[in-house]
C-alpha cells in the first residue's frame, strides 16, 4: 500500500502523518533556505571575483555567434576570439569616437546658448512674481558660491570615492574582456571537460542544462538591445522634433546607457534635458523631460517586463520583482544582472521538473490504475538520461 493511498484506522494517526511529512519538508526547505543564504554571503565575499565572470558570460553572447563563423572558415580558435574582439572595441570606441567629436563641435553653440539663458533667467527673476533685483540676484549666486565652497571638503570626498569606483569598474571591465576573449576562445572545450569530469550521466544533465542557460543569456542582450534601440530613437525623435543639437549623438548615449539599468537611462535623459534648456530654452525643457520621463516609463514599466518576459519565459511581475531585489542587495550591478540570474534558476528548475515527470511517467503508464500498491521505478529507468543528452 504506498503512502498516497494508505487508509488510517485511527485519527490520530492521520493527524501524527501529516505532521510528520509537514516537519519533513520545514526541515529540507530550511536546510536549503540555510544553504542559498550561506552562497548569498560567498557570493558578496567573492564579488570582486564573480562580477567580471558574469559580465565575461555576457559579452561572450554578443561575440560567439561571429566567432563561430569565423572559425567555421577555417580561422584558428585564438585569432577568431582576438578579430571579434578587436572589433567590438573598434565598433564601441567609434561610437564614443562619435559622441565626443560631436559634443566637441557643438560645444561654442551650446555655451552661447547658455550664457543667453542665463541672460533670461536673470531676467525673468527680476520681474513679477520675484521682482529680484541685480544685487539680489547676484547676491544669491554669492551665497550659493559660499555654500559650495564650504561644502568643498564632503564634495572632495566624493570625488575621491567616484574615482575609486571607476577605477574598481575600469579594472573589472579589462578583466570581463580577458575572460570574453578566452570564453570565446575555448569555450566549446568547456562541455566535454565537464562531461568527463563528473560522469557521462550527470554530464548529460549538465550539458543540456549549460546548452539551455546560454541559449537564455543570448535572448536577454537581444532583448536589452530592443529595448535600449526602442529608447534612443524615441528620445532622438524629440531632440530632433525640438530641434535641440546634439540629437544623434544624445540618441547614441542613450542606447549605450540602456545597457546600464537605472543609471545609464537617469544620466542620458538628464543630459538630454539640460541641452534642451540651455539650447531652446525652459519651454523645450519641460517637453523634453515629459518625452523622456514617458518613455522611460513605457520602456521600464511595459516594454522590457513583456519583452523579457516573453524571451527568458519568465513572468513581467518576476522581472520587476528581480531587478528591485538585485538592485537593493548588489546596486546598479545586481538590477543589471538580476534577470539572468533569475531566467537561469528558472531553466534549471524547468530541467529538473521535466526528469521528475520522465521518471513518474514509466511508473503511472505501468499501472495507472493502481491503487492498493506501489510500483517502484526500476534503476535504469530512474537514471536514464533525455535522448537530448546523449
Amino acid at each position: 500500500m504506498s503512502a498516497t493511498d494508505r487508509r488510517w484506522t485511527d485519527r490520530g494517526q492521520a493527524i501524527g502523518h501529516g505532521v510528520t511529512w509537514l516537519a519533513r519538508w520545514s526541515t529540507r526547505l530550511a536546510l536549503v533556505a540555510i544553504g542559498a543564504y550561506l552562497l548569498g554571503l560567498l557570493i558578496g565575499k567573492l564579488w570582486v571575483v564573480v562580477m567580471p565572470v558574469l559580465l565575461g558570460l555576457l559579452i561572450t553572447t554578443v561575440l560567439w555567434p561571429p566567432a563561430r563563423w569565423l572559425r567555421a572558415k577555417g580561422l584558428p580558435p585564438a585569432l577568431a576570439a582576438s578579430i571579434v574582439l578587436l572589433l567590438g572595441l573598434g565598433v564601441l570606441g567609434g561610437m564614443i569616437a562619435l559622441i565626443s567629436s560631436s559634443i566637441a563641435s557643438g560645444a561654442d553653440d551650446i555655451a552661447d546658448s547658455a550664457t543667453e539663458a542665463l541672460g533670461q533667467a536673470r531676467q525673468w527673476v527680476s520681474g513679477p512674481p520675484l521682482n529680484l533685483g541685480d544685487g539680489q540676484f547676484d547676491g544669491l549666486i554669492q551665497k550659493g558660491v559660499q555654500q559650495l565652497q564650504a561644502s568643498i571638503g564632503s564634495i572632495a570626498n566624493s570625488l575621491l570615492t567616484g574615482v575609486g569606483t571607476v577605477t574598481s569598474g575600469v579594472v573589472t571591465g579589462l578583466v570581463a574582456l580577458l575572460l570574453a576573449f578566452f570564453f570565446v576562445k575555448d569555450g566549446p572545450r568547456f562541455i566535454p571537460w565537464l562531461r568527463a569530469l563528473v560522469g557521462e550521466r550527470a554530464g548529460g544533465h549538465l550539458a543540456i542544462v549549460l546548452d539551455r542557460v546560454w541559449g537564455t543569456l543570448g535572448d536577454f542582450i537581444r532583448t536589452q538591445a530592443i529595448v535600449s534601440l526602442f529608447d534612443a530613437v524615441l528620445i532622438g525623435l524629440g531632440l530632433v522634433f525640438l530641434g535641440v543639437p546634439l540629437a544623434v549623438p544624445l540618441a547614441a548615449l542613450t542606447f549605450l546607457g540602456g545597457f546600464i539599468p537605472i543609471v545609464g537611462a537617469f544620466i542620458a535623459g538628464a543630459m538630454a534635458v539640460l541641452v534642451a534648456l540651455v539650447s531652446n530654452g525652459f519651454t523645450a525643457a519641460v517637453i523634453m523631460l515629459v518625452v523622456v520621463v514617458a518613455v522611460q516609463q513605457i520602456e521600464g514599466n511595459v516594454l522590457q517586463p513583456i519583452l523579457q518576459s516573453r524571451s527568458l519565459k519568465l513572468h513581467a511581475a518576476v522581472v520587476l520583482l528581480a531587478v528591485t531585489a538585485g538592485s537593493s542587495l548588489y546596486g546598479i550591478a545586481g538590477a543589471f544582472l538580476a534577470v539572468p540570474v533569475v531566467a537561469t534558476a528558472a531553466v534549471v528548475a524547468r530541467y529538473l521538473g521535466e526528469v521528475v515527470d520522465a521518471r513518474l511517467a514509466p511508473a503511472a503508464e505501468a499501472a495507472p490504475e493502481a491503487v492498493d500498491h506501489e510500483v517502484p521505478v526500476t534503476p535504469a529507468k530512474a537514471g536514464e538520461e533525455p535522448a537530448s543528452g546523449k
